[in-house]
């Protein structure tokens, strides 16, 4: 179960990816335009459901990991270090900053505040995603691309 789980949560990572920068990219092109079309909030939508998706599969892999070690060694090894704390937070942080964005996006009574919202959180939380992502080149993680 864990080996499926970890597949999974490290391939749907990409669609998040792409789903994150095709949002963040669709906001930045629509600051000056006149219309939040349903295609618009598809796409808002998408992102937040793949990200809340992966969140989900990473909790189940939090308690599952052999990665995750609770103990007073841990501060010390690299790797325990990064996958007890700091993705979890990481992941958590921008999975917080999504949310926002898209609930006051819904909120705002402009359209140019409904792309802007999406366009500031979304790429802060995406930002947080780029940093807490495990990347084979952080060879102390042990990292592979799947």
């Amino acid at each position: 179960m864990y080996s499926g789980l970890a597949h999974a949560h490290s391939g749907l990572r990409w669609l998040v990816l792409v789903l994150l920068v095709a949002a963040i990219i669709t906001a930045f092109s629509n600051f000056k335009g006149n219309s939040f079309e349903k295609r618009h909030k598809i796409t808002y939508l998408l992102a937040l459901v793949f990200t809340h998706i992966q969140l989900l599969i990473g909790l189940a892999l939090y308690l599952l990991s052999p990665k995750v070690i609770f103990s007073a060694e841990m501060m010390s090894q690299t790797a325990a270090r990064f996958y007890t704390i700091e993705h979890l937070t990481l992941m958590l942080l921008s999975i917080v900053l999504i949310t926002v964005g898209y609930s006051r996006s819904k909120r705002s009574e402009s359209i140019k505040g409904k792309h802007t919202s999406i366009a500031i959180f979304y790429l802060l939380g995406l930002i947080a995603v780029l940093l807490g992502i495990p990347w084979p080149f952080r060879e102390a993680l042990g990292a592979g691309w799947f």
